[in-house]
Order: C-alpha cells, then sequence, then structure tokens
C-alpha cells in the first residue's frame, strides 16, 4: 500500500511528530510505500530520525511566517497561501497516486477531500474538539476560534474516516459515522524500569499556554519549601520560554527548577525521574504519558480535556486531578515525594498499564481501516 502523510512539518520535538514518525517506520518495516508532505519544513532535517525508506516532500509553503501577525495580515495571506498549497499538494497527489492520504488536521483539511486524486482521504485529531477556544483568545480573535472550530466540524464529514485518539473526544465531536478511536502507540518497548529514588520530578512538552507549565511551577512553589531536595526538570522549547524563566525567579524557584531543552535522547529523562507531571490545559492524548508509563513511574495530571483519564487510574497508577486546581496538583506532587513506598506500587501498576498502548495492537487498527476492512 502506498501512503502519503500531510503535517505542517517535522522539525519540532513535539507528540504529533513523534507519533507520525513511529507510524511511518512501522509502515515501511512492514512493506508499504510511505511519503511525508510538509508545508513549513524551512529545509531542516526531522527532529525524530526517519527510516531512509520514507520519502519527504516539503511544499515550502511556510504559513508559520505569519505566526505573530495581525488578523488581516493572517486573512489575506492564508487565502493566498491556501491557493498555494492545493495546488502544489494536487501536484505531489498526481505524481505519487497513493492508495490513501492522511492529513493530521494540519492547513490542508480543509480542502484534502476535494482534490480527486490521493486514493482514500483519511483526517486525524492529535488535540481535543475544544483546542481552538483553548487558547484563551479574546476579542476578535474568539471569533475567529469559534468559527474555525464550527469549519472543523464541518470539514470532518467529508473524510473516508475520522481517527480520534479517545472515547471523551468522539463524544465532544458529535454523532457522525466515520470516527473511529485509536489511540496512540507507545514510543518504547522495552524491560527498563526507572528506580524511582531520585528527587527528580520531570515535565515534558512545548513551551506554550496549553502545556500549563505557569501552573505547575505555581504549585511546585506551593512545596518547595517542605521538600527542598526535590528538583522539577521541564523539558522543552516554544515561545513561553522567557515568561516561564520570569515567573520562576518571581517565585524564588529557580534552584529546584530547571528548564532543558528537547532532546531525542528522552528514555535517560525518565530512567532518572521519580515521576512524571503534566499541567496541560487541553490534550488529545499526551505521549508524555504513555511513555512514562513505560519506564514504571507514576503519573500527576490535571484531568484535562481529553486523554489524561484513559491513561490515569487515579490512585492506582498515579493521580488525577481536577482541572486547573493548583493546590491539588502540588499536594498529589508531595505525596509522591513523601511515600517511596506509594511511589513503587503506583510505578508497578503503570508498567502494566503501559501494554495497553502496544505499537503492534495499535497498528493493526490502523491496517483496518486503511484496507476499508473496520
Amino acid at each position: 500500500m502506498k501512503i502519503i502523510y500531510c503535517i505542517a512539518g517535522t522539525r519540532h520535538s513535539g507528540g504529533m511528530e513523534r507519533v507520525l514518525t513511529n507510524k511511518a517506520n512501522y509502515w515501511v518495516a512492514h512493506g508499504h510505500e510511505v511519503t511525508i508532505v510538509t508545508t513549513d519544513q524551512y529545509g531542516e532535517i526531522p527532529y525524530f530520525p526517519l527510516d531512509s525508506r520514507v520519502k519527504c516532500v516539503d511544499l515550502g509553503i511556510n504559513y508559520e511566517e505569519n505566526n505573530g501577525k495581525g488578523i488581516w495580515n493572517k486573512f489575506f495571506y492564508y487565502i493566498f497561501k491556501q491557493c498555494r498549497h492545493k495546488r502544489l499538494l494536487t501536484e505531489i497527489l498526481k505524481e505519487e497516486a497513493p492508495d490513501c492520504t492522511i492529513s493530521m488536521f494540519c492547513n490542508d483539511a480543509s480542502f484534502l477531500y476535494k482534490i480527486k486524486e490521493g486514493g482514500r482521504k483519511y483526517i486525524e485529531v492529535h488535540f481535543s474538539c475544544f483546542k481552538r477556544l483553548q487558547y484563551g483568545r479574546r476579542g476578535i480573535w474568539r471569533l475567529a476560534d469559534i468559527y474555525r472550530s464550527w469549519l472543523d466540524r464541518r470539514c470532518i464529514r467529508h473524510y473516508e474516516k475520522f481517527v480520534v485518539l479517545t472515547e471523551e473526544d468522539s463524544i465532544l465531536w458529535g454523532k457522525s459515522a466515520n470516527i473511529v478511536v485509536i489511540p496512540n502507540a507507545t514510543s518504547f518497548q522495552t524491560d527498563k524500569v526507572a528506580s524511582l529514588q531520585t528527587k527528580t520530578v520531570l515535565a515534558v512538552g512545548r513551551l506554550t499556554h496549553q502545556k500549563g507549565f505557569d501552573r505547575l511551577v505555581e504549585a511546585w512553589a506551593l512545596i518547595q519549601g517542605k521538600n527542598p531536595e526535590w528538583k522539577l526538570k521541564i523539558v522543552g522549547d516554544g515561545e513561553d520560554k522567557d515568561s516561564l524563566q520570569r515567573q520562576i525567579v518571581q517565585l524564588r524557584t529557580e534552584n529546584s527548577i530547571s528548564i532543558c531543552p528537547s532532546t531525542p535522547d528522552i528514555e535517560s529523562l525518565y530512567m532518572d525521574a521519580s515521576f512524571v507531571v503534566m499541567s496541560s490545559r487541553y490534550e488529545g492524548l499526551p505521549m508524555i504519558l504513555i511513555e512514562a508509563q513505560c519506564f514504571g513511574l507514576p503519573i500527576v495530571s490535571f484531568d484535562c480535556q481529553c486523554g489524561p483519564k484513559d491513561i490515569v487510574n487515579d490512585g492506582i497508577n498515579g493521580f488525577l486531578v481536577p482541572e486547573g486546581d493548583v493546590n491539588g496538583l502540588a499536594e498529589r506532587m508531595g505525596r509522591l515525594m513523601d511515600e517511596e513506598e506509594l511511589r513503587k506500587r503506583m510505578g508497578k501498576s503503570a508498567k502494566e498499564s503501559s501494554k495497553r498502548f502496544d505499537e503492534q495492537t495499535i497498528m493493526e487498527k490502523w491496517e483496518r481501516i486503511l484496507k476499508d476492512n473496520p
């Protein structure tokens, strides 16, 4: 089978990029042909290592050039770039003649299904239904987010299958015969488990409003005095790095919190942690939590939409904290710091839980829908 995947770019260290890399590598290893078509690669190599048999094509649309500009600038350039994007993507689909084309809900989502070439069309989403509204923007930007959310709901109906990550999100999108739930697979197949004896708490993700690291720093400030030997390591890059660093200094937590750049060697970070914390405002199905369980790490997470409740069994393999409850997040982190036996019990359960996201199991579900045999 010949598969084309459409995404903005593969140069970032985010969950979408990791998931796509895993799928592409799996499929070419199992005899399929895979081409990844990007729009904003800017000549950079993929962040995660791709199998040499995966073909990569960048269209050079560069939507990101207009990020941070005014709404009218973005509006007019977006129309121009959409036309160019559709024309170039059509040419690629004619040339490659794939059996199926999959959109990762990037800037191609609104028109990919209209292109005759490219075989069966599928679309998948890695955030919750309320992604755009959860930006928390106001004024005309708020109206734009509401309008684009409405367009999202309309466009998914035109695809062969619309793949979401959780049952919770499938309900939020509404009744549609083409919705299929397929979670992300774990990136690791390992027998290793962390010792859970280090005094390190790990948080991973892009430094953006979505990930809520500002709330995590606030929670950490509440407990660092009681647990001075513990350190919080935030791993990621993003536009909120400077403001986050200022907050760390203002709350006098700079001696216990460090911000580290993203690294492909995420395994060593998991092995050196005693538990993982996630403070996101919204998610799809967070890879950080799935991967952490592979290494037997307990989890403390806000119960945001969507994903954490599909991974964390509260009180068994970690703690789910009501969304936005900063005091609750601090309290649960403090418990895991104080109780080594609790960490180990939850860590053992987390390792068992990770088997639900085995790559073979998840990819067999993808194989079935791509062969039109659900």
